[in-house]
């Protein structure tokens, strides 16, 4: 049973408010969705540019099928909006490498470039400057069908792989998914292979200069996400560094390049995982495959074979208006969906003697990586432990989802065991020298990788972020280990990175209001009185930014556009998020809490969901966003199970 609020002291008469009655129906609809084996997977959402690509590295590979090809154009066709467009988020602006690799993809399944659609795309393409303006990623892509110069794309030579790891832009001061991409990349680059689309693409040409790499990404956060400080400087350090590589890549020594490319082989090989992917991802993994094929390994040999039939499983196929449709999921998230129901079902009161509890703790228990990943790199002695995102990711165990599992054993009454005792040794291993946490690796903070041109799409490093850090210290705090040295040094950098609005930065989560969702309540579980500044300023921050509806909203453009922070249609996750902050804070009883919880249960879904098209989960700010199915429950359920328990 989930708690019920308001019971009447004084008699057993009791009457289950609307919050109450929102949070049975909310639980009820998280148990339906929970796997026979345990674990809860929402779908993972994200735009069409990782359906198109799979299409190209099956032509690439040989192996495109006319079922899969006329399905997944069938899925493209239903994302275009009517200006012709295609975006990285639900009604984002038209993004033109998007639009330029989903007309790739169209043209691939035969549709005709005078067809209403594709001109209304190419127009859509020419208007935003053409091919000559997409990222190096679309300009990759493109190359390896001979549709652009491989002179003219950024160096990556492959010879970087043999750097020792000491020595800058080795590939450990790249983040792990983008050093997990860089090196089959650099393979590519290396060998330069050609496939045939079977068609040219003259008229998406806008009679433009190239771009080399373009220009750096706008600022984010400078203070919590530090990737365009002193941009003009790292800029032309990059275009002269790059043209030092273009003049190395002419004259590469022979024996050296086939050294390279033998390592960097064996690199990629040895970190394929169990299910065949690569770090579970799309970008490391498509471009692995890739590679692997260029340097002669045929689809069948064995490597190959794994790598294909896991990428299988990330097929969501279903009826669509006009016949089936068909689209990838970037990444599958069990472990960091299962933690988060944990949490949620915690809070609501259901603890671990419940069946269904008891699924999920023996199942996320035996998911704890064992193995030495990269992260050794930087931390040698540290015992492993935690736990990744994904089914299989043992290279990559994150902080971020072993503090959200620790947090939800101890909330079902299931912490203490040996397994969550090495996974907080091990986050507190992970502590940057900042006092902050990062979601991969400690200290991977380089400014040089930023620097380059091929670096013109999503982050690249892993500092930390005030998110990661603020679910850290709560798992300290709820662990008992709020007052150690660790849990001090994360705090005190949490009190640094508040923005002078009051907000905090969300790395992984859109953007302001998940950041500030995530420190309040780690600063008040760590013992800052909820009276004190930070936590006020907190508090003032997200009552500004409350919608007029009640609810909570921020659109994915805040990440380059700061008069956009907090501003945005109210989505049930989000509303969640600001609601958890200020319930943390004592704010139980006030207007801006009861208007929040009206309106999830207003909105609430017939089945006890709530519907939620918008983005709300970042990839890469300014890049790449996520729409996690799960959130829209998970987190509602948190929000209305403390209000429940809290409320006057």
């Amino acid at each position: 049973m989930t708690m019920q609020a308001d019971r009447d002291a004084t008699t057993e008469l009791w009457e289950p408010t609307p919050a109450a009655l929102a949070l049975d129906r909310a639980v009820a609809r998280l148990r339906a969705l929970q796997h026979a084996d345990g674990w809860w997977k929402g779908e993972l959402e994200t735009n069409v540019t990782i359906d198109a690509e799979d299409l190209l590295m099956r032509q690439f590979l040989g192996i495109r099928t006319a079922r899969e090809t006329e399905w997944t154009a069938r899925w493209i066709r239903t994302k275009q909006r009517p200006d012709g467009s295609w975006a990285t988020f639900h009604e984002g602006p038209p993004d033109l490498s998007t639009t330029v690799e989903a007309y790739l993809a169209l043209r691939l399944a035969g549709d005709s470039p005078a067809a209403p659609h594709l001109v209304r795309a190419r127009a859509v393409i020419l208007a935003l400057g053409g091919v000559e303006r997409t990222r190096v990623f679309t300009h990759l892509w493109l190359a390896l069908f001979g549709l652009w110069p491989w002179d003219e794309l950024p160096v990556v030579p492959v010879e970087q792989i043999l750097l020792p790891t000491w020595l800058p832009l080795s590939v450990h001061d790249f983040a792990c998914w983008a050093r997990q991409t860089i090196v089959p990349i650099a393979v590519l680059m290396a060998l330069r292979p050609q496939s045939d689309l079977g068609f040219e693409i003259a008229e998406l040409y806008g009679g433009g200069p190239a771009q080399q790499g373009g220009a750096p990404p706008d600022a984010a956060s400078p203070a919590a996400y530090p990737l365009v400080t002193r941009a003009g400087r790292r800029a032309l350090l990059g275009g002269g560094l790059d043209k030092v590589l273009h003049i190395l890549e002419r004259h590469h020594p022979r024996r050296l390049r086939e050294h390279a490319l033998r390592r960097a082989e064996g690199w990629i090989v040895e970190r394929q995982e169990a299910d065949g992917s690569w770090g579970g991802i799309q970008p490391p993994w498509v471009y692995s495959l890739m590679a692997l094929h260029a340097l002669g390994r045929p689809v069948d040999e064995p490597v190959m074979r794994l790598g294909l039939a896991g990428w299988q499983r990330f097929t969501v196929e279903e009826p669509g208006p006009d016949g089936p449709v068909r689209r990838m999921e970037a990444c599958q998230s069990p472990v960091w969906d299962t933690a988060l129901a944990l949490v949620a079902l915690g809070d609501a009161g259901v603890g671990s003697d419940d069946p269904m509890v008891a699924r999920a703790v023996d199942w996320i228990v035996g998911e704890e990586i064992g193995a030495r990943g990269d992260w050794r790199v930087r931390r040698p002695g540290l015992a492993p432990g935690g736990w990744a995102f994904e089914f299989d990711n043992d290279f990559y165990p994150d902080v971020d989802d072993t503090a959200e599992v620790v947090l939800g054993l101890e909330r079902v009454g299931a912490g203490g065991t040996a397994a969550a005792e090495r996974g907080v040794n091990w986050v507190v291993g992970m502590q940057c020298r900042d006092g902050g946490w990062a979601a991969f690796d400690a200290e991977n903070t380089s400014t040089l990788p930023l620097a380059l041109p091929f670096c013109d799409f999503g982050a690249v490093t892993d500092p930390p972020s005030a998110d990661v850090t603020a679910h850290v210290v709560e798992m300290l705090a709820l662990t008992g280990r709020g007052q150690t040295s660790a849990a001090r040094a994360g705090l005190a950098w949490l009190l640094r990175e508040q923005e002078p609005d009051g907000s905090w930065f969300g790395r992984w989560g859109a953007n302001h209001v998940y950041g500030t969702g995530a420190a309040l309540p780690a600063l008040v579980a760590v013992g800052v009185h909820p009276a004190e500044t930070p936590v006020r300023r907190g508090v003032a921050w997200l009552e500004e930014v409350q919608n007029p509806d009640g609810g909570w909203g921020e659109d994915l453009r805040s990440y380059r556009e700061p008069s956009a922070r907090g501003r945005g249609t109210s989505t049930a996750s989000q509303t969640a998020w600001a609601l958890l902050g200020l319930l943390a804070a004592g704010e139980a009883g006030s207007p801006a809490v009861r208007r929040g919880i009206e309106w999830l249960v207003e909105h609430q879904e017939d089945d006890g969901g709530w519907d939620e098209p918008e983005y709300t989960g970042t990839g890469f700010p300014g890049d790449f966003y996520i729409n996690y199915h799960l959130y829209r429950l998970v987190f509602p359920v948190s929000a209305l199970a403390r209000y429940v328990r809290s409320a006057p």
